[in-house]
């Protein structure tokens, strides 16, 4: 049994529907409820829920930005060069302009953050198992 299934129910906010607009993007199981829907709002402002071992890919935003704010469950977040940071409720990320980075869930661990988000992302190559076990590795 994973850690933190509380958190596929919603911890605060709605988990959503399953995130298959962006499918193309992520390793394993991710839900996507888009919280700001007004088109006057250049931030998007959504709940992204994962499963156990989802993560999605490297990635840049360009002009903007991406702030994260954690409220359940266990994840990683890693700058490009940089050592990963371990995820827990109640943490923050900042993501400036132009810093490739990848975020996720734990190997045995639901995770769920909000993602506020200025710019045009550009989506890169995966995480691969290799590179998250090495991750999971150092916890």
């Amino acid at each position: 049994m994973a850690k933190n299934e509380d958190v596929k129910n919603g911890v605060i906010f709605p988990v959503g529907e399953k995130n298959d607009a962006f499918a193309q993007y992520f390793i394993g199981q991710s839900y996507l409820a888009n919280l700001i829907k007004d088109p006057e709002v250049s931030v998007g402002v959504g709940n992204v829920t994962f499963e156990p071992g989802c993560r999605n890919n490297w990635h840049i935003h360009h002009d903007g930005f991406q702030l994260l704010l954690v409220t359940g469950g266990e994840g990683w977040y890693q700058e490009w060069g940089q050592p990963a940071r371990h995820l827990k409720p109640g943490d923050v990320v900042v993501t400036h302009d132009g810093v490739k980075h990848w975020h996720g869930a734990t190997i045995d661990s639901w995770f769920e953050h909000i993602a506020i988000t200025a710019g045009t992302p550009e989506w890169l190559e995966p995480v691969t198992d290799e590179q998250y076990a090495a991750v999971e590795g150092d916890a």
